[in-house]
């Protein structure tokens, strides 16, 4: 059975590369797309979910930003079994900052500048975001577009999605990018940061190998 995974925002294959899986799982990895120049969410969608052969059965794992898209692409694309990490359901379970950016337009109105590979303002801001004691962070976050950074931050503040029943939801509890007290997981990694799938592989792979059989 074919698992295809989709990493977060910024990141490629490196983030999800500890987890491993049943032997029957082939993991196939969607890489970003850079998104064209005003480019609609649904539209982009589109692109990435073309790397998906659903001429036959397979699964979809999502990680942050990716969980965001995978569960777009499964309205578009339904899979077996699809399962998010360190991610959201629905639009009621963004963070208070992330309502105030989709609440203020905040995003459109930062420069494109700061996003560049050389901001100490912008990777600054995402190290405290993601795992303020992790000094290997930055190698996980490799997709460094300035534009198609600006434009998912604006995508995931305004995303609106109401909640598929069928969508299992991984959390860490101590995650400040999406904390666990807007969500109701089906499965919690404990002592861990929004980057558990690089600290806490064990824990992570064992559920996901009881979920992907």
């Amino acid at each position: 059975m074919k698992l295809y995974t989709i990493s977060g925002l910024g990141a490629d294959e490196k983030v999800l590369e500890k987890l491993t899986f049943n032997q029957n799982i082939e993991v196939v990895h969607i890489p970003w797309l850079i998104p064209n120049l005003n480019e609609d969410f649904y539209e982009y969608i589109l692109r990435m979910s073309e790397s998906i052969d659903d001429s036959e059965e397979f699964y979809l794992l999502g990680y942050s930003f990716g969980g965001i898209v995978a569960q777009e692409i499964h309205k578009l694309k339904p899979a077996k079994k699809i399962v998010i990490l360190g991610s959201i359901r629905c639009d009621a379970e963004k963070s208070k900052l992330i309502k105030a950016g989709q609440k203020t337009n905040a995003v459109r109105y930062i420069p494109l500048r700061v996003f560049n590979d050389s901001s100490t303002v912008f990777y600054s801001f995402f190290r405290k975001l993601f795992d303020p004691k992790n000094p290997k962070l930055t190698q996980y976050f490799r997709v460094k577009d300035p534009y198609y950074l600006k434009w998912s931050m604006d995508k995931v503040a305004h995303w609106k999605f109401d909640k598929i029943p069928d969508v299992i939801q991984i959390l860490a509890d101590k995650d400040i990018v999406f904390p666990i007290k807007n969500s109701q997981p089906d499965f919690v990694i404990k002592n861990a940061t929004h980057l558990f799938p690089v600290t806490k592989p064990r824990e992570v792979s064992e559920i996901l190998r009881t979920i992907f059989v």
